[in-house]
This record gives structure tokens, sequence and C-alpha cells, in this order.
């Protein structure tokens, strides 16, 4: 009977012991099982503390089962919720990773986009800059084909005298505006204003047509504000030549000068256009405001006193001489054949466009 009771507490504790591997709470049952043994020994060897024993043992082996069966449960789900936040942590990895990879991916598909677009402006800029050093390679031909060199204006003088920046000193050829200077004429203020606005610290290119300067060391110059393709045709003369401008828009009269007399027919085509317009200075007069080869001719009356001696008595004889029809040449080379030593204003071949220096004498040697 002993040996079953062993057996029986044996194998109570080894089932118990099996059912605690399974949860944690089964230990519990365990140990109140084995204090149930322990109380029912002491019962036999009277030595009571509970007076049921059985009672210990029985509620230790149920408490095991019970942990048993609801403990699988509780760790499927503990092992369910683990599984889940392993599975969620995982996602939201597997997210952190493709919005970084997309980021990453948008980063470098952006770095593209920059790289791509600095390389099409480098590239743009570079055939514009190509495109430039060729139109101004082109440019810089065609200006020394017509003998134009590029310079900057620094002052006006007055309005047909300008001074560049390197300290030369300009006369426009053919034309001639109101003095401002030494003495003022009609329309000077004007004239020298509208040349200051339009060249004092401008680019503007020069053009010489025989003489290179005057008496007073002036360089004698054709302007043009920009670069003509034919410095002959009569458009662009009128567009980007500043001398043929002075006179179109009625601030200079056309005053030729021989030799220089390559765009003389222009300037006085314009001048007559300006005169009739009443434009500038032609609205004061019909003359204009200064000297000019639309001028009138003079009609020069001269007398020669001739003395003879006849018969012992002294006679005077006057002789008057009109000229009604001037004498009327070209330029100074024409005139200085028939009259080699020029002539002085009172002479009917006398014309202000062949008295360069203004001395009331032409064409003199």
């Amino acid at each position: 009977m002993k040996i079953l009771r062993w057996l029986l507490a044996i194998l109570a504790i080894l089932i118990t012991l099996s059912l605690s591997v399974v949860s944690s709470f089964g230990w519990i049952g365990l140990i109140i099982l084995i204090f149930g043994l322990y109380q029912s020994a002491q019962k036999r060897k009277g030595k009571v503390t509970f007076n049921k024993p059985g009672m210990i043992i029985a509620f230790g082996i149920l408490f095991t089962f019970g942990a048993a069966i609801f403990s699988p449960t509780e760790d499927v789900s503990q092992e369910t919720n683990k599984k889940e936040v392993a599975s969620e942590q995982t996602e939201i990895e597997g997210k952190k990773e493709e919005t970084s990879e997309t980021k990453e991916k948008e980063e470098n598909a952006l770095r593209e986009k920059e790289a791509k677009e600095k390389a099409e402006q480098e590239a743009k800029k570079k055939a514009e800059a190509e495109q430039k050093a060729k139109e101004e390679k082109k440019e810089q031909e065609l200006a020394n084909s017509l003998g134009l060199e590029e310079v900057i204006v620094s002052r006006t003088v007055d309005g047909d005298t300008i001074e560049l920046d390197d300290g030369r000193k300009i006369r426009l050829i053919g034309v001639n505006t109101p003095e401002s200077t030494t003495k003022t004429e009609e329309y000077g203020k004007e004239a020298s204003n509208y040349t200051a606005t339009e060249l004092e610290g401008k680019k503007i290119w020069m053009q010489k047509d025989v003489s290179d300067k005057d008496r007073y060391q002036r360089y004698l110059r054709i302007i043009w504000l920009s670069i003509p393709t034919d410095d002959m045709n009569e458009e662009e003369i009128r567009n980007k030549m500043f001398n043929a401008q002075l006179v179109l828009n009625g601030y200079a009269e056309p005053s030729t000068y021989p030799p220089d007399v390559k765009y003389s027919d222009y300037f006085v085509k314009f001048a007559k256009e300006a005169r009739a317009d009443e434009t500038g200075l032609w609205a004061f007069s019909e003359d204009g405001t200064t000297k000019g080869d639309l001028d009138p001719k003079e009609t020069t009356t001269t007398s020669s006193n001739e003395t003879a001696s006849s018969s012992g008595t002294e006679s005077k004889k006057e002789e008057v001489t009109t000229s009604s029809q001037p004498e009327s040449y070209k330029n100074c080379t024409e005139l200085t054949k028939v009259y080699p030593n020029g002539v002085p204003s009172t002479h009917p071949a006398y014309a202000s466009k062949h008295d360069r220096d203004k001395d009331n004498w032409a064409c003199e040697r």
C-alpha cells in the first residue's frame, strides 16, 4: 500500500512536471502538489498542519492542468502577436527601404536632370559664344574691307566736331552745323546737343575719305553708327551714317570740300529734302542758318581802271563787268585748270564749297 502511494505520488509529480513545461504557470501547480504530498506525509506521522492535504494535492494537479490548457492559447497568441509585430516591423522596414530607394531614385533623377540642364545651358552658352565670335569676326572683316575704325566718343565739341577717348578730335566730313562755341549761330546749340545725345560715350565706326586732317589737325572722318554692308547704299547711308542724319534732321547743311566728295551728292539731296520740309535750321531761313552748298551763288561786280595817255592829256576809263551767270565748277581740280591760283569770293567762279578754310578764297594753292 505504501509503495502504491509512492508510485502515485511520483506519477502525479511527473505529470505535473510535464504540464509545467507547457506553461510557466504549471510550475506553481507543481509546487502546490509537492506541498500537498508533504502535508499528507506529515499527517501520517501525526503532525497535522492542514486537515485535508489531499485537497491541496488535487488543487495542485488541477491548477497545473488548467494552466496547461489555457497556456498554449496564450503562448500562441503571444507568438502570433510576436509574428504580427515582426511582420509589421518587417513591413515598416520594407516601406522604409522602399521609401529610401524611391527617395534615392528621385534624388538621382533630380541630379541627372540638373546635370542635363546644366550641360544644355553650357552647350547653349558655348554655342552663343561661338556664334558671337563668328559675328564679331565677320563684322571686323566687313569693317576692315570698308576701311572703318572702331572708336569710343568721349565728348562733343560742337555739332560737327567730337573728341574720342584717346584724345583725337574728329571733324565730320561734308557737313556744317551752326556755330555754338566761339560764336553762336541760330540752331547751333540744338545741333551740339543732338550730337552729344547721339554719340557721347558710345561706340562708333570712323571712315576716311581722302584727306586725313584739316589745317587745325582735326581728323576728317565719316561717322557710322553701325557697320553698313554696302557703304554706298542710300538706305544704309540714311539709317546708319551720322553725318547724313545731321543733314536729314536739319541740324547741318551740306558743305563739300574737295577732295573729300564721296558722299557730297547724297548730302545735297538730303538737305534739299530737309529744306523742303523746313526741318531744323531750314525753318529759320531758306538759306539755313550757316554756310553750306545750298547757299545762293554770289553775283559779283568788278571794276578796272585803265589810265591812258592821249595827245598829252590823261584820261580815265572805267569798265564795269557784271556777271549775270556765275561760273560753276564741280571741284577744285576743274577750277584750277582755269584759274591755277584759285579765286576770291568776289569772283564769279567762287563757291563756298571750294573754300574749305573759309578765308574767302577758293582753291588757293
